[in-house]
């Protein structure tokens, strides 16, 4: 990325605000990706113990496989899912508050003793489920918002903090070397001068 500058006191100065913008803002940047890279690793950790919680609960239901066909599924039903809105270094990212699920009524003395169990066991496979699939849309956010800081960081790091730099050098060598040309050619007029003034005085 060129950085477009003039050989000039007012470019030097806009030039210098800007670079030390950037320099003061590239640690809180990459503090931000840091914070957000542990977070993505956590929730990553999370998703798989979710993931792990899920598959022993689904075995532990297709243990009981053949008195699934007796089941009525139906009894169980999600609800509603309350949600909380979280800020993890500077991202918006969804909390699983609580999910509420219906057990509808059904004859105690006239289904299979084991229906509690059923009931029981597809609650936590619907807690379990949901859950992970929060976790996994927060690792999404958080992946994302992750990858735009990093991009950030290496464009501040490898970019535009070394183009302002440059910018700054070459204006502030223009201007000594005008300032040299400068002084060098009031010499030489002032030489010439006395030596016309010396010419015409003999």
């Amino acid at each position: 990325m060129a950085i477009k500058f003039q050989y000039n006191k007012t470019s030097l100065q806009q030039i210098e605000k800007q670079l030390k913008v950037r320099v003061r803002t590239l640690p809180i940047i990459k503090s931000k990706e840091t914070a957000l890279r542990i977070e993505v690793k956590k929730s990553k950790e999370e998703a798989v113990k979710l993931e792990r919680e899920l598959e022993s609960q689904i075995a532990g239901y297709e243990s009981m496989y053949a008195l699934w066909g007796e089941f009525d599924p139906s009894l169980v039903e999600l609800k509603d899912v309350e949600l909380a809105v979280k800020k993890i270094a500077g991202v918006r990212v969804p909390v699983l508050n609580n999910i509420r699920l219906e057990v509808k009524p059904f004859g105690v003395f006239s289904s299979p003793k084991w229906y509690f169990d059923g009931i029981y066991l597809l609650e936590g496979l619907a807690k379990t489920a949901v859950e992970r699939e929060f976790v996994l849309a927060k690792v999404g956010l958080l992946e994302h918002a992750r990858k735009k800081t990093t991009q950030k960081v290496n464009l501040f790091e490898k970019v535009q903090i070394p183009g302002f730099q440059e910018a700054v050098r070459k204006i502030k060598r223009f201007m000594e070397d005008e300032e040299n040309l400068s002084k060098s050619s009031q010499k030489i007029l002032k030489a010439l001068q006395q030596k016309r003034k010396e010419e015409e005085e003999s």
